[in-house]
């Protein structure tokens, strides 16, 4: 069966009560993981009192759950259309728990960084097998489009809501209570799941092929982990050298999918031109999202002078926009073309990164207006183009489609990190005085934290000159990135409308 006459079999399946109850239930795990990104912001002071880890042992701490989440996605999503969507979620569900309670009650760095290692590989099971058992629950294309609307609303705030949890927790328990507020969420999914969730799987998967587990991991961790130093530490020959030794198993790893008939990631997912459209649409929408958080965040505590929890409690303000706008927009497309929908978001986007590109060093409520238009067009581009993507892939392959949307939001949120980032911090230095403190011209921390009051001003001068600069930066990309939506979606509505009309006679 084509794609084609699968979606218009499709139609009129609706979904009742019991599935819509099963999707809150589902919520659950992607709240938990999207949190964990963030989630010890806060807890970091504390830890370094109680376990006393080294620099390298702190960056890994933080790290290692993110890298253990993106290298595993696509063999938890393979793994899951072979052995059933619901239980990989439950197993992935116990160890996230598992690991959740040996992090909070951790002894030394080396068992957190394990621990935290185990939550990575259990937040890689949920992902693709939640947006899977999405995609199988909710047939018709009206509802589909709705909950994964929800979805993305939900998993973008998330990440906000991590850092403010986490605040509020260590304001009246130990570290180890941000880790344990998971506990209870994941005994309620194990609880619930198997009561309201049907199974689904792929009924011809054959043989599961192991050595692509590696290869896969080899072409996604040094990439993602050679972006993010860059990022963090500056573009530099080793991080460049790590990142082409990804690329080169990428390559082994792709043809390794071409040549065969039980591959990890199946060839006929990108049967339909709108696979392919949704994951590259999807991961820019992530680089402009991750992009604009590397200075945003910046912004609130060093030049507004803001404490880490009043600036995570900002944060939250342009969240509560996005929870209305992704369903919202869903919505329209379903009444409308979906590609004007997304082209029209793409310049939202845009329009709120210029927005952001006039903000001064005293615009608060302009920064979260344009945050608040930005974040909503973003989140509106991810729920639509998710749903393409999804509706598009056999549903025999949902989860390994799922894990291929959400493999392309670690690059594209790894690449905005890196790009937007050396954008903003080559204008900050060419903007810093030659005779600042070393630490000063790389950063406005490192002004900060020398306590002159007249480096301290031109430093915050110069920060937001490098913001207005990289969202500039931002701005025109996802201009671009409406003009490939047009030429990207109108081509596959022409191709599928073709296929169509043969099909019908």
């Amino acid at each position: 069966m084509t794609n084609a006459t699968s979606t218009t079999a499709e139609r009129g399946h609706l979904a009742g009560r019991r599935e819509w109850t099963a999707f809150v239930v589902l919520l659950l795990p992607l709240l938990l993981v999207s949190m964990d990104v963030s989630v010890l912001f806060f807890a970091i002071p504390s830890i370094d009192r109680d376990l006393a880890p080294s620099a390298t042992q702190q960056l890994w701490i933080f790290d290692v759950y993110a890298f253990a989440l993106a290298g595993l996605l696509i063999t938890m999503g393979s793994l899951g259309d072979r052995i059933g969507r619901r239980r990989l979620l439950l197993l992935g569900a116990f160890a996230f728990s598992t690991a959740s309670v040996a992090a909070a009650y951790s002894t030394s760095p080396e068992m957190l960084i394990a621990a935290r290692a185990l939550l990575g590989i259990g937040g890689a099971t949920l992902m693709p097998s939640t947006m899977g058992l999405v995609r199988n629950m909710f047939r018709d294309e009206r509802q589909r489009g709705r909950a994964i609307g929800i979805w993305s609303g939900a998993m973008a705030g998330g990440i906000a809501l991590g850092s403010v949890l986490s605040g509020v927790m260590l304001q009246h328990f130990w570290w180890g209570s941000v880790f344990l507020i998971n506990v209870p969420a994941m005994v309620l999914l194990l609880v619930l799941v198997p009561v309201l969730v049907p199974e689904f799987k792929d009924p011809n998967p054959g043989r599961f092929d192991f050595l692509s587990v590696p290869l896969s991991m080899g072409a996604v961790l040094p990439v993602v982990y050679g972006i993010k130093e860059s990022a963090a530490h500056g573009i530099d020959l080793r991080y460049g050298l790590i990142v082409a030794a990804g690329l080169l198993v990428g390559w082994f790893f792709v043809r390794r999918q071409r040549s065969r008939s039980d591959a990890m990631i199946s060839r006929e997912l990108f049967r339909d031109r709108g696979f392919a459209a949704g994951i590259g649409l999807n991961s820019l929408a992530a680089f402009a999202m991750m992009g604009s958080a590397f200075f945003t965040t910046q912004y609130l505590q060093s030049v507004l002078g803001m404490g880490t929890m009043e600036a995570a409690l900002w944060s939250l303000a342009p969240s509560l926009a996005v929870g209305a706008a992704a369903p919202t927009a869903t919505a329209i497309a379903q009444r409308t073309d979906r590609t004007r929908v997304v082209c029209a978001s793409f310049v939202i986007a845009a329009a709120g990164f210029a927005v952001l590109a006039l903000t001064g060093t005293d615009s608060l409520w302009l920064l979260l207006g344009g945050c608040a238009v930005m974040s909503c067009g973003i989140v509106t581009v991810m729920a639509l183009v998710s749903d393409l993507a999804l509706s598009t892939a056999p549903p025999e392959k949902a989860s390994s489609a799922a894990s291929l949307l959400e493999t392309g939001q670690e690059f594209g949120g790894a690449m905005g990190m890196a790009l937007l980032g050396a954008v903003a911090t080559a204008v900050y230095s060419a903007d810093m005085p030659g005779s600042a403190p070393e630490a000063a011209r790389k950063t406005l921390p490192g002004a900060v934290a020398t306590g002159d009051g007249s480096l301290i001003s031109v430093g915050r001068e110069a920060f937001v000159h490098s913001m207005q600069y990289a969202s500039v930066a931002g701005a025109a990309l996802l201009l671009a990135g409406a003009v490939l939506t047009v030429t990207l979606l109108r081509r596959r509505s022409a191709v599928a409308a073709r296929e169509e009309l043969v099909l019908t006679h």
